[in-house]
Protein backbone atom coordinates (compact mmCIF):
# COMPACT_ATOMS: atom_id res chain seq x y z
CA UNK A 1 0.00 0.00 0.00
CA UNK A 2 1.28 3.49 -0.92
CA UNK A 3 2.46 6.07 1.89
CA UNK A 4 -0.20 9.02 3.48
CA UNK A 5 0.55 11.03 0.88
CA UNK A 6 -0.91 14.18 2.61
CA UNK A 7 -2.02 17.52 0.61
CA UNK A 8 -2.99 17.40 -3.39
CA UNK A 9 -0.06 19.04 -4.22
CA UNK A 10 1.92 16.07 -2.48
CA UNK A 11 -0.03 13.96 -5.04
CA UNK A 12 0.75 15.82 -8.07
CA UNK A 13 4.73 16.29 -7.16
CA UNK A 14 5.08 11.93 -6.44
CA UNK A 15 2.43 12.32 -9.98
CA UNK A 16 5.31 14.35 -11.70
CA UNK A 17 7.92 11.98 -10.18
CA UNK A 18 6.74 8.91 -11.97
CA UNK A 19 5.90 10.74 -15.34
CA UNK A 20 9.73 11.94 -15.24
CA UNK A 21 10.54 8.02 -14.61
CA UNK A 22 9.62 7.13 -18.25
CA UNK A 23 5.62 6.24 -17.89
CA UNK A 24 4.32 6.96 -21.21
CA UNK A 25 0.29 8.47 -20.89
CA UNK A 26 -0.19 8.91 -24.45
CA UNK A 27 -0.05 12.08 -26.57
CA UNK A 28 -3.42 13.58 -26.03
CA UNK A 29 -4.29 16.14 -23.53
CA UNK A 30 -5.44 13.75 -21.08
CA UNK A 31 -1.68 12.48 -21.10
CA UNK A 32 -0.51 15.51 -20.26
CA UNK A 33 1.18 16.52 -16.74
CA UNK A 34 -0.94 19.64 -16.52
CA UNK A 35 -4.14 17.67 -17.83
CA UNK A 36 -3.70 15.26 -15.16
CA UNK A 37 -3.13 17.73 -12.49
CA UNK A 38 -6.02 19.59 -13.54
CA UNK A 39 -7.55 16.33 -13.25
CA UNK A 40 -6.46 15.84 -9.80
CA UNK A 41 -7.23 19.04 -8.78
CA UNK A 42 -11.12 19.06 -9.74
CA UNK A 43 -10.89 15.47 -8.32
CA UNK A 44 -10.42 16.85 -5.07
CA UNK A 45 -13.73 18.18 -4.35
CA UNK A 46 -14.67 14.09 -4.12
CA UNK A 47 -11.75 12.89 -1.69
CA UNK A 48 -14.30 13.19 1.38
CA UNK A 49 -16.91 10.49 -0.36
CA UNK A 50 -13.73 8.36 -1.38
CA UNK A 51 -13.04 8.48 2.25
CA UNK A 52 -15.60 7.11 3.50
CA UNK A 53 -16.40 4.56 0.89
CA UNK A 54 -12.98 3.07 1.49
CA UNK A 55 -13.71 3.62 4.83
CA UNK A 56 -17.35 1.72 4.52
CA UNK A 57 -14.79 -0.96 2.72
CA UNK A 58 -12.42 -1.30 5.45
CA UNK A 59 -13.57 -0.38 8.86
CA UNK A 60 -10.15 1.57 9.43
CA UNK A 61 -9.36 5.20 9.10
CA UNK A 62 -5.87 4.61 8.84
CA UNK A 63 -6.37 2.09 5.83
CA UNK A 64 -9.16 4.48 4.13
CA UNK A 65 -6.93 7.71 4.20
CA UNK A 66 -4.14 5.30 2.71
CA UNK A 67 -6.25 3.75 0.00
CA UNK A 68 -7.60 7.49 -1.05
CA UNK A 69 -4.58 8.37 -1.58
CA UNK A 70 -3.75 4.58 -3.88
CA UNK A 71 -7.24 5.83 -5.68
CA UNK A 72 -5.96 9.53 -6.89
CA UNK A 73 -2.15 8.00 -7.35
CA UNK A 74 -4.18 5.46 -9.87
CA UNK A 75 -6.73 7.61 -11.22
CA UNK A 76 -3.67 10.15 -12.55
CA UNK A 77 -1.81 7.35 -13.89
CA UNK A 78 -4.58 6.19 -15.83
CA UNK A 79 -6.54 9.45 -16.73
CA UNK A 80 -5.21 9.41 -20.45
CA UNK A 81 -7.91 6.17 -20.85
CA UNK A 82 -10.56 8.03 -19.30
CA UNK A 83 -13.12 7.99 -21.95
CA UNK A 84 -15.77 9.98 -20.35
CA UNK A 85 -18.22 7.28 -20.31
CA UNK A 86 -19.26 7.52 -17.22
CA UNK A 87 -18.80 10.80 -14.34
CA UNK A 88 -15.32 11.33 -13.12
CA UNK A 89 -17.38 10.72 -9.14
CA UNK A 90 -18.32 6.80 -10.97
CA UNK A 91 -14.82 6.68 -12.33
CA UNK A 92 -12.91 7.19 -9.12
CA UNK A 93 -15.25 5.04 -6.91
CA UNK A 94 -14.94 2.07 -9.44
CA UNK A 95 -11.06 2.62 -9.18
CA UNK A 96 -11.44 2.97 -5.08
CA UNK A 97 -13.73 -0.42 -4.71
CA UNK A 98 -10.72 -2.39 -6.74
CA UNK A 99 -8.19 -0.97 -4.62
CA UNK A 100 -10.26 -1.79 -1.77
CA UNK A 101 -10.68 -4.97 -3.09
CA UNK A 102 -7.10 -5.66 -3.16
CA UNK A 103 -6.16 -4.28 -0.34
CA UNK A 104 -8.59 -6.46 1.44
CA UNK A 105 -7.04 -10.09 0.09
CA UNK A 106 -6.47 -12.43 2.69
CA UNK A 107 -7.53 -9.88 5.50
CA UNK A 108 -9.69 -10.57 8.26
CA UNK A 109 -12.52 -8.58 9.47
CA UNK A 110 -12.55 -5.90 11.88
CA UNK A 111 -14.51 -6.29 14.50
CA UNK A 112 -16.13 -4.66 17.43
CA UNK A 113 -16.22 -6.70 20.95
CA UNK A 114 -19.85 -7.23 20.57
CA UNK A 115 -18.82 -8.84 17.31
CA UNK A 116 -16.53 -11.48 18.81
CA UNK A 117 -19.80 -13.76 19.34
CA UNK A 118 -18.94 -14.10 23.19
CA UNK A 119 -21.45 -12.96 25.46
CA UNK A 120 -21.87 -9.71 27.70
CA UNK A 121 -18.58 -9.54 30.93
CA UNK A 122 -19.10 -9.51 34.54
CA UNK A 123 -18.08 -6.01 35.33
CA UNK A 124 -16.31 -7.82 38.19
CA UNK A 125 -13.65 -10.05 36.46
CA UNK A 126 -9.87 -8.62 34.97
CA UNK A 127 -10.07 -7.22 31.95
CA UNK A 128 -7.39 -8.12 29.62
CA UNK A 129 -6.29 -6.18 26.04
CA UNK A 130 -6.12 -7.98 22.45
CA UNK A 131 -4.12 -5.78 20.40
CA UNK A 132 -3.31 -8.54 17.78
CA UNK A 133 -7.03 -8.04 16.75
CA UNK A 134 -7.39 -5.37 13.85
CA UNK A 135 -10.50 -3.28 15.46
CA UNK A 136 -12.64 -1.27 13.54
CA UNK A 137 -12.43 2.04 13.99
CA UNK A 138 -14.41 5.05 14.05
CA UNK A 139 -14.16 8.16 11.62
CA UNK A 140 -14.62 12.06 11.92
CA UNK A 141 -18.16 13.29 11.06
CA UNK A 142 -17.88 15.03 8.51
CA UNK A 143 -20.72 17.11 8.52
CA UNK A 144 -22.37 16.73 5.42
CA UNK A 145 -26.47 16.98 4.49
CA UNK A 146 -27.42 13.75 3.91
CA UNK A 147 -30.78 15.22 2.05
CA UNK A 148 -27.79 16.40 -0.81
CA UNK A 149 -28.27 13.73 -3.54
CA UNK A 150 -24.84 14.97 -4.29
CA UNK A 151 -22.97 13.95 -0.77
CA UNK A 152 -25.24 10.70 -0.79
CA UNK A 153 -21.64 8.91 -0.38
CA UNK A 154 -20.92 10.47 2.68
CA UNK A 155 -24.25 10.60 4.65
CA UNK A 156 -24.33 9.56 8.29
CA UNK A 157 -26.33 6.66 8.32
CA UNK A 158 -24.13 4.67 5.99
CA UNK A 159 -21.13 5.27 8.24
CA UNK A 160 -22.92 4.69 11.61
CA UNK A 161 -20.11 2.52 13.57
CA UNK A 162 -23.65 -0.50 13.48
CA UNK A 163 -23.91 -0.29 9.67
CA UNK A 164 -20.08 -0.50 9.23
CA UNK A 165 -19.57 -3.41 11.58
CA UNK A 166 -22.41 -5.20 10.26
CA UNK A 167 -21.10 -4.98 6.85
CA UNK A 168 -17.63 -6.12 8.34
CA UNK A 169 -19.24 -9.58 8.54
CA UNK A 170 -19.28 -9.62 4.37
CA UNK A 171 -16.83 -10.68 2.36
CA UNK A 172 -15.43 -8.26 0.88
CA UNK A 173 -16.40 -8.93 -2.61
CA UNK A 174 -20.23 -8.75 -1.10
CA UNK A 175 -19.56 -5.96 1.05
CA UNK A 176 -18.47 -3.74 -2.21
CA UNK A 177 -21.85 -4.60 -4.35
CA UNK A 178 -23.81 -4.15 -0.87
CA UNK A 179 -22.03 -0.34 -0.78
CA UNK A 180 -22.46 0.02 -4.54
CA UNK A 181 -25.71 -0.68 -4.92
CA UNK A 182 -27.40 -0.09 -1.45
CA UNK A 183 -25.57 3.40 -0.82
CA UNK A 184 -24.66 4.61 -4.36
CA UNK A 185 -27.42 3.25 -5.90
CA UNK A 186 -25.57 1.70 -8.97
CA UNK A 187 -27.68 -0.60 -11.23
CA UNK A 188 -26.62 -4.13 -11.18
CA UNK A 189 -25.17 -3.58 -14.63
CA UNK A 190 -22.91 -0.83 -13.31
CA UNK A 191 -21.77 -2.76 -10.23
CA UNK A 192 -20.92 -5.96 -12.99
CA UNK A 193 -18.87 -3.91 -14.83
CA UNK A 194 -17.07 -2.46 -12.22
CA UNK A 195 -15.93 -5.52 -10.17
CA UNK A 196 -15.57 -7.57 -13.40
CA UNK A 197 -18.40 -9.90 -13.13
CA UNK A 198 -22.09 -10.23 -14.43
CA UNK A 199 -25.47 -8.72 -13.54
CA UNK A 200 -26.28 -12.11 -12.19
CA UNK A 201 -23.63 -13.06 -10.45
CA UNK A 202 -24.10 -9.06 -8.43
CA UNK A 203 -28.00 -9.86 -7.96
CA UNK A 204 -26.75 -13.37 -6.38
CA UNK A 205 -23.81 -11.41 -4.46
CA UNK A 206 -26.46 -9.17 -3.25
CA UNK A 207 -29.18 -11.20 -2.09
CA UNK A 208 -26.76 -12.87 0.04
CA UNK A 209 -25.48 -9.63 1.40
CA UNK A 210 -29.01 -9.03 2.71
CA UNK A 211 -29.41 -12.05 4.43
CA UNK A 212 -26.21 -12.22 5.89
CA UNK A 213 -26.75 -8.58 7.71
CA UNK A 214 -30.23 -9.79 8.63
CA UNK A 215 -28.69 -12.19 10.60
CA UNK A 216 -26.33 -10.04 12.31
CA UNK A 217 -28.32 -7.01 12.97
CA UNK A 218 -29.80 -3.80 11.73
CA UNK A 219 -28.09 -2.43 8.72
CA UNK A 220 -29.26 1.53 8.38
CA UNK A 221 -30.58 2.94 12.12
CA UNK A 222 -32.44 6.43 11.80
CA UNK A 223 -33.31 6.15 15.17
CA UNK A 224 -30.46 7.14 16.17
CA UNK A 225 -30.05 10.81 16.81
CA UNK A 226 -27.28 13.16 14.92
CA UNK A 227 -24.87 15.24 17.05
CA UNK A 228 -26.18 18.59 15.65
CA UNK A 229 -29.98 17.33 16.96
CA UNK A 230 -30.55 19.69 19.70
CA UNK A 231 -31.91 16.56 22.59
CA UNK A 232 -28.65 14.49 21.30
CA UNK A 233 -26.26 17.73 22.50
CA UNK A 234 -28.09 18.39 25.48
CA UNK A 235 -27.67 14.67 26.74
CA UNK A 236 -24.30 14.74 25.84
CA UNK A 237 -23.30 17.67 28.07
CA UNK A 238 -24.80 15.74 30.66
CA UNK A 239 -22.96 12.12 29.89
CA UNK A 240 -19.72 14.62 30.05
CA UNK A 241 -20.67 16.24 33.09
CA UNK A 242 -21.20 13.22 34.57
CA UNK A 243 -17.96 11.96 34.27
CA UNK A 244 -16.16 15.01 34.96
CA UNK A 245 -17.87 15.06 37.97
CA UNK A 246 -17.06 11.37 38.56
CA UNK A 247 -21.00 10.76 39.25
CA UNK A 248 -21.41 7.73 38.54
CA UNK A 249 -25.24 7.37 39.51
CA UNK A 250 -26.14 10.19 37.29
CA UNK A 251 -24.44 8.78 34.45
CA UNK A 252 -26.12 5.61 34.90
CA UNK A 253 -29.10 7.12 34.98
CA UNK A 254 -28.81 8.30 31.52
CA UNK A 255 -28.49 4.97 29.64
CA UNK A 256 -31.41 2.71 28.65
CA UNK A 257 -31.93 -0.46 30.16
CA UNK A 258 -30.52 -2.34 27.67
CA UNK A 259 -27.66 -0.38 26.67
CA UNK A 260 -24.25 -1.73 25.71
CA UNK A 261 -20.29 -0.75 27.09
CA UNK A 262 -17.55 -1.54 25.15
CA UNK A 263 -14.30 -0.48 24.92
CA UNK A 264 -11.76 -2.06 22.54
CA UNK A 265 -8.89 -3.58 22.66
CA UNK A 266 -10.51 -5.29 25.30
CA UNK A 267 -12.93 -7.85 23.89
CA UNK A 268 -15.25 -7.35 27.24
CA UNK A 269 -18.33 -5.92 26.47
CA UNK A 270 -21.37 -5.23 29.21
CA UNK A 271 -25.04 -4.61 29.01
CA UNK A 272 -27.27 -2.71 31.03
CA UNK A 273 -26.63 0.45 33.09
CA UNK A 274 -26.08 -0.96 36.96
CA UNK A 275 -23.01 -3.41 35.08
CA UNK A 276 -22.02 -0.08 32.78
CA UNK A 277 -21.85 1.86 36.35
CA UNK A 278 -20.02 -1.12 38.48
CA UNK A 279 -17.39 -0.98 35.34
CA UNK A 280 -16.69 2.98 35.73
CA UNK A 281 -16.71 2.31 39.50
CA UNK A 282 -14.09 -0.51 39.55
CA UNK A 283 -12.45 -0.76 36.63
CA UNK A 284 -11.98 3.34 35.47
CA UNK A 285 -8.46 4.73 36.50
CA UNK A 286 -10.24 8.08 37.93
CA UNK A 287 -9.99 8.62 41.43
CA UNK A 288 -12.00 11.89 41.98
CA UNK A 289 -14.20 14.93 40.20
CA UNK A 290 -11.86 16.69 37.93
CA UNK A 291 -9.33 13.86 36.91
CA UNK A 292 -11.53 13.06 33.13
CA UNK A 293 -11.89 16.05 31.06
CA UNK A 294 -13.84 16.05 27.98
CA UNK A 295 -14.24 17.94 24.80
CA UNK A 296 -17.43 17.62 22.35
CA UNK A 297 -17.20 16.18 18.90
CA UNK A 298 -18.52 13.84 16.87
CA UNK A 299 -18.01 10.50 14.83
CA UNK A 300 -19.56 8.33 12.22
CA UNK A 301 -22.84 10.79 12.19
CA UNK A 302 -22.72 10.05 16.03
CA UNK A 303 -22.22 12.18 18.89
CA UNK A 304 -18.93 11.81 20.03
CA UNK A 305 -16.83 13.12 23.02
CA UNK A 306 -12.47 12.77 23.46
CA UNK A 307 -11.93 11.81 27.28
CA UNK A 308 -8.64 13.19 28.52
CA UNK A 309 -7.31 11.54 31.96
CA UNK A 310 -5.18 13.68 34.41
CA UNK A 311 -1.54 12.30 34.37
CA UNK A 312 -0.24 12.57 37.99
CA UNK A 313 3.17 13.02 36.53
CA UNK A 314 3.04 15.63 34.55
CA UNK A 315 -0.11 17.11 36.21
CA UNK A 316 -1.68 17.57 32.36
CA UNK A 317 -4.54 15.73 31.15
CA UNK A 318 -3.58 13.52 28.12
CA UNK A 319 -5.90 11.20 25.42
CA UNK A 320 -7.04 8.26 26.91
CA UNK A 321 -10.58 7.52 25.39
CA UNK A 322 -12.70 8.70 22.12
CA UNK A 323 -16.60 7.85 23.02
CA UNK A 324 -19.52 7.43 20.22
CA UNK A 325 -22.72 7.11 21.65
CA UNK A 326 -26.04 5.99 19.99
CA UNK A 327 -28.74 8.17 21.53
CA UNK A 328 -32.17 7.64 20.87
CA UNK A 329 -35.23 8.94 22.12
CA UNK A 330 -34.94 6.80 25.68
CA UNK A 331 -31.60 7.72 26.12
CA UNK A 332 -27.76 6.51 25.56
CA UNK A 333 -28.26 2.67 24.33
CA UNK A 334 -24.32 2.67 23.24
CA UNK A 335 -21.29 3.38 23.78
CA UNK A 336 -18.05 2.53 21.87
CA UNK A 337 -15.22 3.68 24.17
CA UNK A 338 -12.10 3.29 21.86
CA UNK A 339 -8.55 3.48 23.30
CA UNK A 340 -6.54 4.33 20.17
CA UNK A 341 -5.20 7.46 20.93
CA UNK A 342 -3.46 7.72 17.48
CA UNK A 343 -6.73 8.71 16.61
CA UNK A 344 -6.90 12.01 18.22
CA UNK A 345 -5.39 14.17 15.68
CA UNK A 346 -7.06 13.21 13.27
CA UNK A 347 -9.92 14.59 15.00
CA UNK A 348 -8.49 17.57 15.30
CA UNK A 349 -8.00 17.49 18.86
CA UNK A 350 -5.47 19.04 21.03
CA UNK A 351 -1.99 16.92 22.38
CA UNK A 352 -3.22 17.34 25.81
CA UNK A 353 -5.36 19.86 28.32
Amino acid sequence: MSPRLGKLGQVSVLAGTLDHGGSSLGGSSHGTAEGRDAFLADAERFRRELLAHCYRMTGSLHDAEDLVQETFLRAWKAYDRFEGKSTVRTWLHRIATNTCLTALEGRGRRPLPTGLGAPSSDPSDDITERTEVPWLEPIPDGGEDPADPSVIVGSRESVRLAFVAALQHLPPRQRAVLVLRDVLQWKAAEVADAVGSTTAAVNSLLQRAHAQLAEVGPSLDDTIAPPDEPAARDLLDCYIAAFEAYDIDTLVALFTADAIWEMPPFPQWYRGPENIGRLSREKCPAEKPGDMKFIRTAANGQPAAAMYMLDKASGQHLPFQLHVLDIKPGGISHVVAFLDVSLFPRFGLPENL
